[in-house]
């Protein structure tokens, strides 16, 4: 049961709290923090109050010793006695001048008092003990006060009756409580509008602009404006302009893909259709007795294979994933038939396609996979060079490397082109984004460098002096 209503009342909290917003509570957190500073205030201020009060007190008493010193014979009248005791508050008033001490009272002494205090020598933390004593502990008991002397006095002491000084110290209490309240609502007040003008209402313009952000995150007009303001709240405006502004960009892009995704998902199938059909065509070719076509249709046949399988794998980059490799050790020189016969890929450009590849040299991948990749890397040089001419004068060429140290194949594929702008090298593997020639889309690098990464290596361009040269890094799989 206690453990319900403790939950019980932590809700309801939690709920006035939210009723109250970020403003209210930072006014009702600046009213205590500012009546929490008036108390500390008013403790000290209580206790000089009292002091003060007392030393008053003494001090009329020393000029009522100043008549008795006056009077014939050091004596006055009753009337006389009880108009100066009245006038000091006081029932008694003793000093001591010359080591004579002198008395002035119209009673008897009391036989006891409730408090002493000395003002020759209390200390703070006396005072402030004596006026919460006071206060807090209503006395019948007389009061007695001792403090200096002046003019050849060596002290006075009086005898006082408490309840006046209590009364003093209530209504002094009741003012410096009213000016308290006051002050701290003027003082809450500034600091609220303060706050609510340069923190709530910045941060609220933040939040509903993440709030009509998320709503259509690709409406332009509901993107925030930072202002002028260079502080935190400045700096959190601008972050957020710049993450709505790329994100923007993304969902834009996602979308863009998901619709070609489903565009290339319609084409593939009427796509496998037209391959399957010439597949079959090529079929009967392999069984004419042309030298020519003998030599051609395995090459075509093995083609058409790949492109179809291809097709059936969805050939969509912002769609289907590609297919894990059937990776195994497999000669190099085979794989790259396709791509050295894409020297006369541009008409009219005599482009020379050099293999310098070992033709014993064996390589750990998916024939497939890596065949693609090589045929992408050739097909760019070879349709640069064809559209560009070279970056040095000499003939246009595409050579082709491969070397073996120890569990690693490097393969390099360079040209003498005019070589890559900076604009896309900085994001030559992405989709969409490393786009070099004038309607491309950017996609078969992206493609090259996702293949070579399934296969366990790493696509990257190497700096060159001339041209563009990109580097194939393929290790074995590990033994099992």
């Amino acid at each position: 049961m206690r453990f319900a209503d403790a939950m019980r009342g932590r809700g309801a909290l939690r709920g006035i709290a939210d009723r109250i917003g970020l403003s209210g509570r930072l006014l009702l957190l600046t009213i205590l923090f500012v009546l929490l500073a008036e108390v500390l205030i008013y403790v000290p201020s209580v206790a000089n109050f009292r002091r003060n009060w007392l030393s008053d007190r003494v001090a009329a008493a020393q000029v009522a010793a100043l008549v008795l010193d006056a009077a014939p014979q050091q004596r006055v009248s009753d009337d006389l006695a009880r108009r100066l005791l009245t006038g000091v508050g006081a029932r008694a008033i003793a000093l001591k001048a010359g080591g004579a001490r002198r008395l002035l009272n119209l009673a008897a002494m009391p036989p006891e008092v409730g408090e002493s205090v000395d003002l020759r020598e209390a200390g703070w933390l006396e005072l402030i003990a004596g006026a919460w004593h006071t206060l807090s502990h209503p006395a019948d008991a007389p009061l007695r006060v001792v403090g200096h002397g002046m003019d050849g006095v060596d002290f006075v002491e009086l005898i006082l009756d408490p309840t006046p000084l209590r009364e003093a110290m209530i209504a002094f209490s009741w003012r410096i409580l009213l000016t308290s309240l006051v002050i701290s609502g003027i003082t809450a007040g500034l600091v609220f509008l303060a706050l609510q003008l340069s923190i709530v209402r910045p941060v609220r313009r933040l939040t509903r602009n993440i709030a009509a952000f998320a709503d259509d995150p690709e409406d332009a007009s509901r993107r925030i404006t930072p202002s002028w303001r260079n502080d935190e709240i400045g700096v959190a405006e601008t972050a957020l302009a710049r993450m709505e502004a790329v994100l923007a960009g993304e969902l834009r892009q996602k979308r863009r893909l998901a619709e070609l995704g489903l565009s290339v998902s319609k084409i593939n199938h009427e796509l496998r259709n037209l391959l399957t059909t010439a597949q079959l065509l090529v079929d009967r070719l392999e069984h004419t007795a042309d030298p020519g076509v003998q030599r051609v249709a395995p090459r075509l046949v093995a083609t058409l294979g790949r492109a179809i399988r291809y097709c059936e794998a969805t050939l969509a980059y912002g769609r289907a994933a590609e297919r894990l490799p059937e990776r195994r050790r497999t000669a190099l020189r085979p794989i790259l038939a396709d791509a050295l016969d894409l020297a006369g890929l541009v008409p009219g450009a005599a482009v020379r396609i050099e293999d310098r590849t070992p033709d014993d040299l064996l390589v750990d991948a998916d024939p497939d996979q890596l065949s693609r990749v090589l045929v992408n890397l050739v097909r760019n040089a070879v349709q640069a060079l064809g559209l560009a001419g070279t970056g040095d004068g000499a003939p246009p060429c595409v050579t082709i490397e491969a070397t073996r140290r120890g569990g690693t194949v490097t393969m390099v594929v360079s040209d003498n082109g005019p070589g890559l702008p900076e604009r896309a090298r900085a994001h030559l593997f992405e989709a969409f984004q490393g786009a070099v020639r004038a309607g491309g889309t950017g996609l078969g690098l992206a493609i090259a460098a996702e293949l070579v990464r399934l296969n366990g290596g790493v696509l990257a361009l190497d700096e060159s002096g001339v041209g563009a040269r990109f580097r194939i890094t393929l290790p074995d799989r590990a033994q099992t």
